[in-house]
């Protein structure tokens, strides 16, 4: 996303975004020199302890306060990317003098619910207080127990945030959170049954799927908080990464993926040759493969529950193998600049006629990511590569190359454009021009 400038009027409330990361609460088990930080409070039972290990697990809390190369846990300096500079992540362990040890339960589930830290200092929401807002009294209870007995106290300094003036005053995020952080714990529907409740409050508090994967307005808020607004989880840009479309949208959606499906993708970043990619590789190392099997499966239950919105590219099985000639393109494979980028560089992993290998290379062939609207995920991985996640119980990482010194800027359009008219796909093309601008974004 480009910087652009902004009228005054809008000064107080675009110095909001920094995108959907998480307050990370990276999941330790118990250190040796636990008993420095549980001298700072009475200690919490077994049972609360554990679930709050588990809250944080779900939260998806290593991505943000935990540094490269072996930082120490949730000591912060991480730097996180937004459209107006780099956003520094704070230090979250129970240090009395840079972390949260002389945080009280009501500062603490203050900043969670309305990022607003202890001494009034408002919080970007790089933290996504806006989900967090949801988190019931006893899941937030637990975790800030668990923080302050099971973390391990770091005293260690957050580097300061590199934020252009005049988002870097703080103080008007006051008015952005009066106007865009909702109120009040989830509440459970009653015209659904537990399961469905169980997976709507993890999307919509602790998981916080709406960072990523729901749209921005203008105010770089996202467009609602839950399935009453039609925008809620139809996909989102964050650090150029397409979060994709989690509506029953059969293109570009999870209209043709199962419940159980949705649930295998969680665990282990796979299923039916959908394969995680980017920083959904993460979260899913770092949380969703650590939810019981029933959490899971009620995220999954929940996200089917979806109508589809906004609609993206079409999938017909069984299709011709030749390519679509829906975008006007019906030049034979033989002549196709597409094709032979494809043929040299992409079938020996994702196969002539793009199936890929099972728990190993994805599928092209309806491939939602390949159908999405946005190509912004689609550029950016063959630009620059990736790998799929390493799991506790799923298949074995694979990696796929980056082409930054290989293809041309042409022949990266072209061989997208090829994948998403051919065996079945129909989206739109890719052009030179949308891969040279991200090209450009990316070697900032």
């Amino acid at each position: 996303m480009k910087r652009r400038r902004t009228p005054p009027i809008r000064w107080l409330i675009a110095c909001a975004l920094s995108g959907g990361c998480v307050l990370a609460l990276l999941l330790n088990p118990p250190a040796p020199h636990e008993a420095a930080a549980a001298a700072q409070a009475p200690l919490a039972d077994d049972a609360t302890l554990a679930r709050g290990e588990y809250v944080a697990k779900a939260g998806d809390c290593a991505g943000c306060h935990t540094a490269a190369q072996r930082g120490a846990p949730l000591a912060g300096g991480l730097g996180l990317a937004s459209p107006f500079g780099t956003i520094m992540s704070s230090n979250i362990t129970p240090d009395k003098r840079f972390g949260v040890g002389q945080y009280s339960y009501e500062d603490f589930a203050r900043a969670m619910r309305e990022g607003v830290a202890r001494g009034g200092k408002r919080l970007y929401p790089a933290m996504p207080y806006a989900s967090f807002a949801k988190v019931s009294d006893d899941d937030m209870r637990a975790l800030y127990e668990y923080i302050m007995h099971r973390v391990a106290p770091v005293a260690k300094p957050s580097p300061p945030s590199d934020v252009a003036f005049p988002f870097d005053q703080r103080w008007a995020l006051r008015f952005w959170q009066l106007v865009f952080v909702p109120r009040g714990v989830y509440r459970p529907r009653e015209d659904h049954d537990a399961q469905w409740n169980r997976g709507a409050y993890l999307v919509q508090s602790l998981g916080h799927c709406g960072a990523c994967h729901t749209p921005r307005g203008e105010a770089f808020q996202e467009r609602g908080y839950d399935e009453s607004s039609k925008r809620y989880l139809t996909g989102g840009v964050n650090d150029h990464w397409f979060a994709p479309n989690l509506t029953g949208d059969k293109g570009s959606g999870l209209g043709r993926m199962s419940a159980a499906g949705v649930a295998s993708f969680l665990k282990t970043g796979h299923a039916g040759g959908v394969i995680a990619y980017g920083s959904m590789v993460e979260q899913i190392e770092d949380s969703s493969q650590y939810l019981t099997d029933e959490d899971a499966q009620a995220i999954g239950r929940y996200l089917k529950s979806l109508p589809a919105q906004k609609p993206s590219g079409t999938y017909t099985p069984n299709a011709d193998p030749a390519r679509a000639s829906v975008n006007g393109n019906r030049v034979p494979n033989e002549l196709s600049l597409g094709f032979n980028v494809y043929r040299s560089f992409c079938a020996r992993c994702h196969r002539d006629d793009g199936m890929g290998v099972p728990n190993a290379f994805p599928s092209l062939t309806g491939n939602p990511s390949v159908l999405t609207e946005d190509t912004t995920s689609l550029i950016r991985l063959l630009v620059e590569g990736g790998n799929s996640p390493a799991t506790l119980t799923g298949p074995q990482r694979q990696s796929m190359p980056g082409f930054v010194g290989t293809l041309a800027d042409v022949q990266i359009a072209q061989v997208l454009t090829y994948i998403r008219g051919a065996w079945g796909n129909n989206a739109q093309p890719v052009t030179a021009n949308d891969v040279s601008t991200l090209r450009s974004e990316l070697h900032k």
